[in-house]
């Protein structure tokens, strides 16, 4: 799970953030040809639609994202995912990673159970479609869940996933980060609290720079525990 490390810009409200040709999305508005910020946040162009995804808001799906869900609801031939989302994402039972028979949809997942997925597609309208036919999608068992604003996610990854390596090598934990805010920790008590604290580091101090090597200190200093008096 790779992402950028690069920080896009935040935007004001009233600020111009696209011209002719690019399509309003949320959290912009159009007038005179151009396309404004409707509210502060970051700007996001995805296939020519603009949006602002608000500093602490909740996640937009893009096509490719790899999220975690936990499913709400089942029919005989989908499951109903919350993905951290406004919009609901259904994940139809030929995209799931088995061969599931009509109306058998709860041999395999149940209401509570956490997995990780991909956005297969998101039309105009915002109607969201997931899959599991990526090789890292799984159902999630075991561990703990934790959330991070969506928005940090790319400082959690790090460059070519630097960040998330480092966590993982210093505290032998499995990590899994959703694009969507959800991260999944798994390890014995010590290590999984550890990299929750590390990923809390990350997510309050994620314009800072020299953060890599903060990180690296608070773990190392951590997993040595107090000296003794």
């Amino acid at each position: 799970m790779q992402g950028s490390g690069s920080l896009r810009p935040i935007v004001i409200p009233g600020e111009a953030v696209g011209g002719p040709g690019l399509k309003p999305g949320p959290g912009t508005y159009s007038e005179g040809g151009r396309l404004f910020a409707a509210q502060l946040g970051i700007r996001d162009e995805h296939d020519g639609l603009v949006s602002v995804i608000p500093l602490n808001g909740r996640y937009l799906p893009r096509r490719g994202d790899a999220v975690i869900g936990e499913i709400v609801d089942l029919g005989p031939s989908h499951w109903l995912v919350d993905i951290n989302s406004p919009y609901p994402a259904p994940l139809h039972a030929t995209e799931s990673a088995w061969r599931v028979e009509f109306g058998d949809t709860s041999r395999y997942l149940k209401v509570g159970d956490v997995i990780m997925c991909h956005v297969l597609s998101v039309d105009e309208i915002k109607r969201v479609q997931l899959t599991m036919s990526e090789r890292e999608a799984r159902k999630l068992s075991g561990g703990i869940l934790m959330e991070v604003s969506p928005t940090k996610v790319p400082r959690v990854i790090g460059k070519q996933a630097s960040m998330v390596s480092l966590i993982k090598d210093l505290t032998r934990c499995q990590i899994y980060v959703g694009q969507n805010g959800r991260i999944w920790l798994d390890g014995d008590d010590r290590s999984t609290a550890l990299a929750a604290m590390a990923i809390r580091l990350i997510e309050d101090r994620a314009q800072a720079s020299g953060l890599t090597e903060a990180v690296r200190e608070l773990i190392e200093k951590e997993a040595r525990g107090p000296r003794p008096s």
